[in-house]
């Protein structure tokens, strides 16, 4: 009896754990998408903070993702900059993904080499190359049942999604 406890405990963990990674790169996805709408702006200079869709956050349940100041959505003539329009995208994302998974944590950047030496997902990028890069976490359990959270030093990505963004040529 307490064997098919067990088992059925483990069960509901793994099941947990692939909702949430089928959700991870339905997000992905996504984001990759929404680069692609708008690839003049994604694929602009490689450096966060001067491309909007290049970001490292780790979106704890509060604060909240701070909204963009201009809303595409109810200001009178949408967002007619691609700028903002990038802004947008990415916040509402982020906050779509805070609401999703368990304290995720996301960088994207542009990265040649986003595995080590022994194929292990790595959270540094290189800032160089032509592909946007989207490297995911989120507090889990691994298959060895430990708890692993985002904030840990020693984590690492648990989804690593290239986003091809576009080509300047």
């Amino acid at each position: 009896m307490l064997g098919a406890v067990g088992m059925q405990a483990t069960a509901l963990q793994a099941n947990k754990e692939t909702r949430n990674q089928a959700t991870a790169t339905i997000f992905a996805r996504e984001l990759a998408e929404k680069m692609r709408g708008n690839h003049t702006v994604a694929i602009r200079i490689p450096a966060v903070g001067v491309n909007p869709y290049l970001f490292d956050v780790t979106l704890a349940s509060t604060p909240v993702v701070a909204a963009p100041s201009r809303n595409c959505f109810t200001h009178a003539d949408g967002c007619p900059l691609l700028e903002d329009a990038a802004t947008w995208d990415v916040a509402d994302w982020q906050s779509r993904v805070q609401r999703e998974l368990p304290t995720p944590r996301v960088k994207v950047c542009f990265d040649q080499d986003s595995f080590d030496s022994t194929g292990e997902p790595r959270w540094a990028c290189t800032d160089s190359g032509d592909i946007a890069v989207l490297k995911m976490s989120w507090n889990r359990n691994t298959t060895k049942g430990d708890l692993v959270f985002t904030s840990q030093a020693e984590s690492v990505p648990t989804l690593v999604v290239p986003l091809t963004a576009g080509s300047s040529q």
